[in-house]
C-alpha cells in the first residue's frame, strides 16, 4: 500500500527567509509580509491544496558576529524586519478550518508559563490545529536581546530546553483533569476545584506554582516539531518530538539521521513511528526538463551571494565569523553542529569549507524538473524514511501556487498526497488521536498532581 507524504509550507513573516534575493523578482510578494491579507490568502490556497500545515520559522536576533556591522542583513531584508508568528497565526486560524498552523518559539524568548498560555489559547482558537517548533537558538544577538551576555553552550541549551518543556507539559497535561470544566448553570458550578491543580514546579531555571489559567485545549499539548540535528538535538527529539525537520543534503544522509533518531526514541520507551521526519526542499517546476533548467538559471540570476553567505555564517567561540575559505576542520563553533556534520558526510573527496555551507543549501536541497521528475525524486526521499516535505518557497505566493497546481495532482495520482483532510485536530489527522500517546514523557503528568500537599515543592523531572 502506498504511504502518502505529508506537506508543510515553510515560511517566515519576513521578506528574505531562505532564498535570498528572490524578493526582487517581479512576481514576488513576500516583501508585503506586513499585510495580513497576503498570509490569509496563502493559508486559504494551501488549505485548498490540502497541505498538512503552514509552518512559520522565527528568530530572536541577527545572525553572525553580534559586534560586527549588520548592514548586510538590513540591506538584504534577511529576517529583519520580521514579526511574531504567534500573533499572525491567531488571524489565520479564523480564516481556515483544517490546515495545521505551526509556530517557532525559542526557549529563552519568554517564560514557559506565559508561552504555554499563548499556545493553549491558539489551540482553542484554531480548534486544535497548533504545532510548536521547539528551538534553542543559534545567535548571540538573540540571547543579548533577552538580557543574556552570549549564546549558551550548545549542550547546555538542550538542558535548558529539557526543563522548559517539562514546565509546559505539567501545565498542559497535569494541571487540569479531564472533565474539570463543567459550566453547569443549574448547579452553579463553572469548574470542579478538585480537578484543577497547582504544579509546584521547582527547577534550575524556573519556579512555577500554577494552576494553569486556560482550560485544556483540544490537543492540550500542541503537536511538537523539533529541528536539531546534532547529537544532543537528536536525543532531545527522540524524547520529545512528534515531527523532526531535516535539511539533509541527500536521502542517504537523511536516512542515517532518521534511523539513529528512531533508535533513540525506542530506547527512550517510545515507538519508532511516534516521530515523523520532514525534509526541507525547494522546487523549480517546468513542463519540460529544459524549461525547468532555464527557470532555475533565472532564479540564480536573482540569488544574492551576500545573503546566502550571511545566513550560513559560522561563528567561532569568540563571536567572530569564519571566512568562507576556512576548512571546516579548523573551525570551533557553538552553533550549526548538525549542518557541519551533514557537510562532512556529504563532501568526502576534499576538506569542506565554510563557504560550502551556502552552496550546499542552494544546490543539494533544490529539485529541478517536470512534475513527474519531482515526484520520482520525492519517492527517493520517502524510501530513505522521510515522511513529509517542508516546501521552501522562492516567492510568495507563486511558488506554492505552482506546486499546488502542477505537482500535487501528479502526487495524488501516485497516492503520495491527500485529496481530503481527515476530521479533527492536527494530531488526530497525523497520528489518529487528539492527545499525546502514553509513551510520550508528557503523559506522566496526567493525574500526577491531585494528591499533592499544597506546601510541597517537588524538584522538576
Amino acid at each position: 500500500m502506498t504511504r502518502r507524504l505529508l506537506f508543510n509550507a515553510f515560511v517566515m513573516n519576513t521578506t528574505s527567509h531562505i532564498h535570498h534575493g528572490q524578493w526582487r523578482r517581479p512576481d514576488a510578494h513576500q516583501h508585503d509580509f506586513n499585510d495580513v491579507r497576503l498570509w490569509i490568502d496563502l493559508a486559504k490556497t494551501l488549505e485548498d491544496a490540502k497541505f498538512d500545515s503552514l509552518f512559520f520559522a522565527d528568530v530572536s536576533g541577527l545572525y553572525g558576529d553580534s559586534d560586527a556591522d549588520y548592514s548586510v542583513y538590513v540591506r538584504e531584508g534577511l529576517q529583519i524586519p520580521s514579526n511574531d508568528p504567534t500573533v499572525l497565526v491567531a488571524a489565520l486560524a479564523t480564516h481556515t478550518s483544517d490546515i495545521g498552523l505551526a509556530v517557532t518559539s525559542n526557549v529563552f524568548q519568554q517564560h514557559p508559563a506565559n508561552f504555554a498560555r499563548q499556545i493553549a489559547t491558539l489551540d482553542h482558537i484554531s480548534g486544535g490545529r497548533i504545532a510548536w517548533n521547539i528551538v534553542t537558538g543559534t545567535q548571540d544577538n538573540g540571547y543579548r536581546n533577552f538580557g543574556f551576555r552570549a549564546l549558551e553552550d550548545h549542550d547546555e541549551r538542550y538542558r535548558w530546553a529539557d526543563e522548559y518543556v517539562d514546565v509546559t507539559y505539567k501545565l498542559w497535561e497535569g494541571s487540569w483533569d479531564d472533565g474539570a470544566l463543567r459550566r453547569d448553570k443549574d448547579a452553579g458550578i463553572h469548574a470542579d476545584p478538585d480537578k484543577i491543580h497547582k504544579i509546584f514546579h521547582r527547577g534550575e531555571r524556573y519556579e512555577v506554582e500554577g494552576p494553569f489559567l486556560p482550560s485544556p485545549s483540544p490537543q492540550r499539548t500542541p503537536l511538537l516539531f523539533q529541528a536539531g540535528s546534532s547529537g544532543p538535538g537528536r536525543a532531545f527529539a527522540a524524547r520529545n518530538a512528534e515531527a523532526v525537520f531535516l535539511i539533509a543534503p541527500s536521502p542517504e544522509i537523511a536516512k542515517q539521521q532518521i534511523d539513529e533518531t528512531r533508535a533513540l526514541a525506542v530506547a527512550a520507551g517510545r515507538r519508532a513511528d511516534d516521530i515523523t521526519f520532514h525534509q526541507g526542499l525547494s522546487f523549480v517546476i517546468g513542463d519540460t526538463e529544459q524549461e525547468a533548467r532555464e527557470k532555475f538559471e533565472e532564479y540564480q540570476r536573482f540569488a544574492s551571494s551576500d545573503g546566502y553567505a550571511a545566513h550560513m555564517a559560522v561563528v567561532g567561540p569568540d563571536g567572530r565569523v569564519y571566512p568562507a575559505d576556512t576548512p571546516i576542520a579548523e573551525t570551533a563553533t557553538n552553533t550549526a553542529h548538525g549542518f557541519l556534520d551533514h557537510l562532512r558526510a556529504h563532501i568526502t573527496d576534499r576538506e569542506p569549507t565554510v563557504g560550502d555551507l551556502s552552496l550546499q543549501r542552494l544546490r543539494d536541497t533544490v529539485v529541478v524538473g517536470t512534475p513527474e521528475q519531482i515526484a520520482d525524486r520525492l519517492e527517493q526521499w520517502q524510501r530513505a524514511g522521510v515522511d513529509g516535505i517542508n516546501v521552501i518557497n522562492w516567492v510568495i505566493p507563486g511558488s506554492f501556487e505552482e506546486f499546488a497546481a502542477k505537482v500535487i495532482p501528479v502526487l495524488r495520482e501516485r497516492g503520495l498526497a491527500q485529496t481530503e483532510y481527515a476530521p479533527g485536530t492536527l494530531r488526530r489527522k497525523l497520528f489518529g488521536d487528539d492527545r499525546l500517546s502514553d509513551r510520550h514523557p508528557a503523559s506522566a503528568y496526567r493525574g500526577a498532581f491531585g494528591a499533592r500537599d499544597a506546601g510541597e515543592l517537588p524538584v522538576a523531572n
